[in-house]
């Protein structure tokens, strides 16, 4: 908790080494400008805020740049055992009277449960290991000026929901033998990253709270088997209202009791590892809930202890608290808590949720972001953006290898940037405006009117020095109020008509678009790819948690896997080919970083076409209008298929033939290219994936000894139909 003073704050500034040790130097142009000139005239704003972030880093850690000893809050404060006793320390400085209360003191206040004021807001206890137990109730009773009210400790580990008083209670958890993790250190393949989103309470098959442990058993081995490298598991930080999907959040220590044990949870994250499967957290820093007496509202009495204390106090959209980032108590209890689920828990790094929200005095709300302006024309909050770059620092130097992704929809530069680059320090971005794109595309647009140039830019308009995590869809497409790919594309005719061997027009249209915005949302990809459970077989049914409204089921709150698993039905063919796309581009290493070269973008005839590395993507978005022998310019060399969407084992009419090998032929008006014509049947709303094999050295150039010109070939895409 040690906090420079002001004096020795600026000395350490002013120490040119601190500079280099912080990734400074005040005599450079950051990069993130270099790489953009277009930030040029924003210069100050950008050097202004890192230096600011850099001056933060001397305050807190007294000039030595080590944030990860600053953030072990969660090793003082809450309930320890330290030197054979029992010790609990809280933070509460308008408090004037503090009383550990529980089952051992019958729930009342007891003079030997007293807590002493020992400088700078803190209280503390100390009693005998006797006193308490493993499973033991307790919870703080706080005294105020002009008032009094229980509290579930800032800290605390475990809290728990009594079943029938639903009252929520901290409990000691001590066990006897706890849970001790595998030695062997995990290495997250993060090249590509491909992610599946989860939330353990709705990921079992019953209706009903699933629990840590069945995850474990049902749901890693589908994850495995589907090829996906990591998932992201929402709703662990502890939330009253199971309903909030985990983003009202109370205990920021504690993982959720509804779903097990902290050691349970340990024990999935363990078995997650072994299999290969790195575990990202879905972190909620952005916000909490406003319940008092279950969350940190007034836990001291006061309005201002971690959020702020005026107008900016409650979230105009979202019922909640916003954090006060400006407060270094704050900070240390925000980053305190980033490391504490790395360290005590393991996870291989976080999605931070609602970050466009932290970054601006408006929350983004409202706002267009049409151009750079809209980033550096003061409705920034700096508070929060030092906040982030720190907590992307901390997080780096906890686990080098860890993972950081933004949930940001502003686009806002920098922001998955190095933090020496002049960046925020993200490792990722959601790329948030590609389901826009899709949702708007079904809603608004013809079949005909399809355009390849408008998807290809929408899946490429990326910073090109900055990773994005593309997606579909997510958890935020199936909820109530909203609709999934598959559910927007087939609507409840899918009840009726996904039967195998039924054939059904609106069922054939919606699994070949299905397939194939999956894959052009995948194969374009310049960080990572999402899928959230069930979408990938397309899952008929929306998420709504149990509330009032729906008489508190369960009947939407838990996933259907029987539909993927019979035999009978086409959500098969949808699950088998989210799985052949995966597995082609997880076992292509550095995939993401390989250029997107554009071959064929087409709009007349909807045709899309383009090559990384070796792997040649081509898609025909057209309803109706196949092609034969359709010319697509292309290195020379063989081309075999590998992947068709159209193929029997998909849902498709086999109109493909997967043996055949195809050779470029040569055209003149192209050879200085090292361009030739290849000719492919592309069927109707069809996607296909080809290997490209370049010629042997001393291989004739032109295999297929084809003289055709570029006239006759362009005349002849035109006339080629089904």
């Amino acid at each position: 908790l040690h906090l420079c003073d002001r004096r020795q704050r600026q000395m350490c500034i002013r120490d040119s080494s601190l500079y280099s040790s912080l990734k400074y130097s005040p005599m450079k142009t950051l990069k993130l400008i270099k790489n953009d000139p277009w930030l040029a005239p924003y210069k100050q704003a950008i050097e202004g805020r890192h230096n600011r972030a850099v001056e933060k880093i001397s305050e807190l850690t007294g000039g030595t740049g080590n944030l990860s000893d600053f953030a072990d809050g969660y090793l003082y404060f809450g309930l320890h055992k330290e030197n054979g006793h029992w010790v609990f320390r809280e933070w509460a400085p308008n408090a004037n009277a503090i009383y550990l209360i529980g089952n051992f003191s019958n729930w009342k206040e007891r003079p030997e449960y007293r807590l002493l004021a020992i400088g700078r807001g803190v209280w503390e206890i100390k009693l005998p290991l006797d006193t308490l137990h493993h499973l033991d109730f307790y919870k703080l009773s706080v005294h105020w000026p002009g008032g009094q009210g229980e509290r579930i400790p800032a800290w605390a580990t475990r809290v728990v929901q009594d079943p029938e008083t639903y009252i929520f209670s901290a409990q000691i958890w001590d066990p006897e033998k706890p849970f001790v993790f595998s030695k062997k250190p995990f290495r997250p393949q993060t090249s590509p990253l491909l992610i599946y989103e989860c939330h353990i309470g709705m990921a079992q098959q019953e209706e009903k709270v699933g629990s840590y442990t069945e995850f474990k058993e049902k749901i890693l081995p589908r994850i495995v088997a589907d090829g996906y490298n990591a998932i992201q598991i929402m709703a662990i930080q502890e939330h009253p209202y199971y309903g909030s999907f985990g983003y009202h959040v109370s205990s920021f220590f504690a993982p959720s009791s509804r779903f097990g044990t902290p050691d349970e949870l340990k024990s999935l994250i363990d078995e997650a590892h072994k299999m290969g499967i790195a575990v990202i957290m879905d972190i909620v820093h952005s916000h909490a809930v406003k319940n008092e007496v279950e969350g940190l509202g007034r836990f001291d009495g006061s309005y201002n202890q971690y959020f702020y204390g005026d107008h900016r106090r409650e979230h105009p959209a979202w019922d909640s608290l916003c954090f006060d980032y400006g407060k270094n108590d704050v900070i240390h209890f925000l980053l305190s808590n980033c490391k504490y689920w790395l360290d005590e828990f393991r996870f291989d790094g976080f999605r931070f949720d609602g970050v466009t929200s932290m970054l601006y005095y408006n929350h983004g709300l409202g706002q267009a972001f049409g151009s750079y302006d809209d980033y550096y024309n003061g409705g920034q909050d700096d508070n929060a953006i030092v906040y982030l770059t720190l907590a992307n620092e901390l997080i780096h130097q906890v686990n080098p290898r860890a993972i950081t992704i933004a949930e940001e929809m502003s686009g806002m530069p920098g922001l998955a940037a190095k933090f020496n680059d002049g960046g925020i320090g993200f490792d990722y971005r959601m790329a948030m405006g590609i389901p826009d794109f899709w949702i708007k595309t079904i809603k608004e647009k013809k079949d005909e009117d399809w355009k390849p140039t408008a998807i290809f830019w929408e899946l490429t308009n990326r910073r090109s020095d900055e990773k994005t995590i593309n997606y579909a869809e997510s958890h935020d497409q199936a909820l109530v109020g909203d609709k999934t790919i598959i559910f927007r594309l087939i609507d409840d005719v899918m009840y009726w008509h996904m039967s195998k061997g039924d054939t059904n027009l609106i069922v054939d249209r919606g699994m070949a678009l299905h397939k194939m915005i999956r894959l052009v949302t995948l194969s374009t990809i310049n960080g990572g790819y999402l899928n959230f459970m069930g979408n990938e077989f397309g899952h008929p049914e929306w998420i709504d948690f149990p509330r009032q409204g729906n008489g508190w089921s369960y009947k939407y709150a838990h996933r259907q896997w029987d539909l993927v698993d019979r035999n009978d039905l086409k959500y098969q063919y949808l699950g088998a080919f989210d799985e052949a796309m995966i597995h082609i581009i997880s076992q292509k290493k550095k995939f993401e970083r390989t250029p997107i070269v554009k071959l064929c973008e087409n709009d007349g005839d909807q045709v899309l076409a383009f090559l990384r590395d070796d792997l040649l993507f081509v898609f025909n978005f057209h309803p109706f209008k196949s092609f034969n022998g359709y010319g697509i310019l292309a290195p020379t060399g063989e081309y075999e298929h590998i992947l068709s969407s159209d193929d029997p084992a998909f849902g498709g009419y086999g109109l493909i033939d997967m043996k055949v090998k195809h050779l470029t032929r040569h055209d003149p008006l192209f050879e200085k290219d090292n361009k030739e014509w290849l000719m492919l049947y592309l069927p109707a709303r069809t996607a296909q994936i080809l290997r490209w094999k370049k010629p042997e050295p001393g291989e004739t150039k032109n295999a297929s000894k084809s003289k055709k010109s570029a006239g006759s070939i362009k005349k002849e895409n035109k006339s080629k139909k089904k």
